[in-house]
C-alpha cells in the first residue's frame, strides 16, 4: 500500500464517507482549500493508479470507490506511526498520550478491561 499525501488522503476521507461518488460529489465536500475541478480529478486518477479507487464509467464520466477500506488504511498508517514514532511500542504510544494529557486514567481501566477480556 502506497503512503498517500495530506490532499489524496483528505479525497479518502470523503470517498469512505459518501462509499461512491462523482468527482463533483468530491468537490462539494471540501470545505477548504478546494483545488480547481481538474486537479481534483488527477488527484483522484492518481489514487485509481495507487489502487485506492475503483470505478463505474457512465460514458464520459467517472464514479468512483474506495477499494481499500478504512479499517485496512488505518491498521497500515498506525502500525507506520508507532514503528517510527514510537520505536515498535504500543506501551511508549500509550505513555505518550498520558504524558501529553490526552488519555485519562479511566480510559486507561477501559483499555485493560478489554486487554484482559480478550485473554
Amino acid at each position: 500500500m502506497q503512503k498517500l499525501t495530506n490532499k489524496e488522503e483528505e479525497i479518502m476521507q470523503i470517498l469512505w464517507k459518501l462509499k461512491k461518488a462523482f468527482v463533483k460529489d468530491i468537490m462539494e465536500e471540501i470545505t477548504e482549500d478546494k483545488p480547481h475541478y481538474n486537479t481534483l480529478s488527477t488527484i483522484v486518477r492518481n489514487l485509481e493508479e495507487k489502487g485506492y479507487v475503483g470505478y463505474t464509467a457512465y460514458g464520459k464520466t467517472h464514479q468512483y470507490f474506495p477499494l481499500v477500506s478504512i479499517e485496512n488504511y488505518r491498521k497500515k498508517f498506525m502500525n507506520s506511526a508507532i514503528d517510527t514514532y514510537f520505536n515498535s511500542s504500543y506501551k511508549n504510544l500509550v505513555s505518550f498520550f498520558a504524558e501529553e494529557e490526552k488519555i485519562s486514567a479511566d480510559e486507561l481501566r477501559e483499555i485493560l478491561e478489554i486487554i484482559e477480556k480478550k485473554k
